[in-house]
Order: structure tokens, then sequence, then C-alpha cells
């Protein structure tokens, strides 16, 4: 079956930089596009960044580009998701997800806080 499992989230001060992995299983990689979105609580899950099948193509949203970079070894069925410049509003639980725009599988998430 799908599996996606995140790693990566901790406490970070504000300015900080982190990097949040995933690793998929249960399907081959290479054909899904991928993504990671957040849930901030009170608020909706929502896209952070996208990835094509062969890593060729990327998408942002807005709040996020030029601090977050998403990347992917498909050799080592890996997403990762780099993040600098991190703010207090970037707070929340982070997903994989298997999708472009949407995802129709996504792992259990991983906390990201950014607190001084």
């Amino acid at each position: 079956q799908v599996q996606l499992v995140e790693s990566g989230g901790v406490l970070v001060q504000p300015g900080g930089s982190l990097r949040l992995s995933c690793e998929a299983s249960g399907f081959i990689f290479s054909s899904y596009s991928m993504n990671w979105m957040r849930q901030i609580p009170g608020k909706e899950r929502e896209l952070v960044a996208a990835i094509t099948p062969g890593g060729g193509a990327t998408h942002y949203a807005d709040a996020m580009k030029g601090r977050f970079t998403i990347s992917r070894d498909n050799a080592k069925n890996t997403v990762t998701l780099q993040m600098d410049s991190l703010k207090p509003e970037d707070t929340g639980v982070y997903y994989c997800g298997r999708g472009y725009y949407k995802a129709t599988y996504w792992g259990q998430g991983t906390q990201v806080t950014v607190s001084s």
C-alpha cells in the first residue's frame, strides 16, 4: 500500500532553516508528482510546493517563493523540502503528498514550529 513518511520537523528560531524529508513506498515513485502541504491551526490544509515526476518543473505557493525549495531523488524514493528564512507564520504540520496541486495520499505529517 502507499506509504509516505515525513521527518525533520523541529523547533527552529525565526530566520532559521529546516529540511524536511519524505520517504515513499508502495508505488512507482518516479511516475508521480509529489507535493508538500501544511496545515496551520484554524486553517485549511494548503499547498506549499509541488514537483513533477522527473523533477523538471516545480510550483510554489506565493508565500514560499524564494524561501522554500522542493526536490526529489527518484533513486531513493524521497522528496525533500528545504525551508529557509523561516517565519513564525510557517508554524504548522507539514504533510508529504502524492499529487501536484492536490494529494490523493499523504503521510502522518511532521510538526514545524518557528519560535524564539
